[in-house]
């Protein structure tokens, strides 16, 4: 083999080799990627059924069921236009309570109940994720300027 074909090939399998390693990248970061989507986007179909998503808002106020002896809980997520059923088999966080703000990562049935594998709970009085602040604003309220 000439040298310059050597080189041709050892350039060729290292192109190669950052496209295949790319890739994995790419498909490894596709699978860890988790979208956010409030009750009435679920409503309304925009989640997708079978692949996990986070679901947050509001707890529902007087819907929150626990099945005694389990771990089992049952409650309900509201943007104040919509509520989702949520269930969840667990120790929910210290800071789980109605009227709270909350993120739950799971999937949505086919009946339209979403299972959540982990419960997340605001910390405190003033904080709540971005993603839900702007979810709970009625529509057509531009959200408040910063500073």
């Amino acid at each position: 083999m000439t040298p310059r074909r050597r080189r041709l090939v050892l350039v060729l399998g290292i192109l190669a080799g950052v496209a295949a390693a790319g890739a994995l990248a790419l498909q490894a970061f596709r699978e860890n990627v988790m979208f956010y989507f409030d009750p009435t986007q679920v409503a309304r179909g925009e989640a997708p059924q079978g692949e996990r998503f986070r679901l947050g808002g509001m707890v529902e106020k007087g819907s929150v069921v626990r099945t005694p002896g389990s771990l089992q809980v049952q409650f309900l997520v509201t943007d104040f236009q919509r509520t989702v059923p949520v269930h969840y088999s667990g120790v929910l966080p210290d800071l789980f309570r109605e009227g709270q703000g909350v993120v739950a990562h799971g999937r949505l049935g086919v009946d339209g109940v979403f299972t959540a594998d982990e419960v997340l709970a605001k910390h405190d009085e003033n904080y709540m994720p971005p993603e839900v602040h702007r979810s709970l604003k009625p529509p057509g309220q531009a959200a408040a300027p910063q500073g």
